[in-house]
């Protein structure tokens, strides 16, 4: 009798046991906030916080001329506030990486894109592909793109997982943030599901959501991606980074980020090598809060 070979992706969603019952989720987030968040509220965190924001701009409207402004205002940051680090990236569509790659004149700032059709992710995979090469070629150090979600939706793994494979080697050196778009998943053992698979497919990062399609990022998705990242790093001792992204704006919401990834996952992850907010209006809120005064330096 031919020996039945086990589905590799399957093995790899069977290994990781993390809990995704409803109530056990929300339960422990209620639990790790009301223990820990308080202990954050302060400058140091926030300041670590600001450091970890990929400055974000993803607007219909966005022009040459309106990123170089954009990527204007992290220069004159550098120069007006050197006593403070600067935010972590400018996360802009992908032909806009040129732009910001002739106008940056901060090292220590990353250049990331939104690449492979985002935010739909509805495209031939060459055409993924070439954008993504394209993008790193004009100078973009990091690219985000979206999980194919018809591709989950049908359970066609393989295709999936191959997909994340072959953008990622389009992308070369630069680390690949793989959005899960948590709301469309809409089951914490989706969200836990297309954790797996995403760091499976070589994900340097698990990013919440778009921000554009369906709803943003949630403390409850947070957690749950984290508790995976754990999981496989106890597993295979690599680092996954978690970035959060969609509709956090609030220095609150923001400590509550922070504080889930330091009680899951420690503070080693608390740096913006592994740990990331997407935001627009967030610098300006942290930076209020950490100086005391109103001052919008974005």
């Amino acid at each position: 009798m031919e020996e039945k070979i086990p589905n590799k992706y399957q093995q790899a969603l069977d290994s990781c046991l993390v809990d995704t019952d409803d109530e056990c989720v929300r339960s422990g987030v209620a639990e790790l906030l009301d223990k820990h968040v308080a202990e954050n509220r302060n400058k140091e965190v926030y300041q670590t916080i600001f450091n970890c924001i990929d400055l974000t701009t993803l607007n219909s409207t966005d022009s040459e001329h309106s990123v170089a402004d954009f990527t204007k205002r992290v220069n004159d940051f550098e120069t007006n506030y050197p006593q403070f680090d600067n935010v972590a990236a400018i996360c802009v569509y992908s032909n806009f990486a040129e732009v910001v790659r002739a106008n940056l004149e901060v090292s220590s700032v990353n250049i990331a894109v939104c690449s492979a059709n985002f935010p739909s992710s509805q495209a031939h995979l060459e055409v993924k592909c070439a954008e993504t090469a394209l993008a790193v070629a004009d100078g973009a150090d990091e690219v985000d793109i979206v999980l194919n979600l018809g591709y989950f939706r049908d359970s066609a793994y393989e295709e999936l997982c191959d997909e994340i494979s072959e953008i990622k080697t389009s992308a070369g050196k630069a680390r690949l943030k793989v959005i899960l778009e948590t709301a469309a998943l809409k089951s914490y053992e989706n969200i836990r599901k297309a954790s797996v698979l995403a760091m499976y497919s070589g994900a340097d990062f698990i990013k919440t959501s778009t921000g554009k399609m369906f709803d943003g990022a949630t403390v409850e998705a947070a957690y749950v991606m984290c508790q995976c990242i754990k999981d496989y790093y106890d597993k295979h001792g690599v680092m996954i980074g978690f970035k959060a992204a969609g509709g956090v704006r609030s220095t609150e919401d923001a400590v509550k980020y922070y504080t889930i990834v330091k009680e899951i996952l420690g503070d080693k992850w608390l740096n913006n090598t592994y740990f990331r907010i997407g935001a627009s209006s967030l610098a300006n809120n942290l930076f209020k809060d950490i100086t005391g005064q109103d001052i919008k330096p974005f």
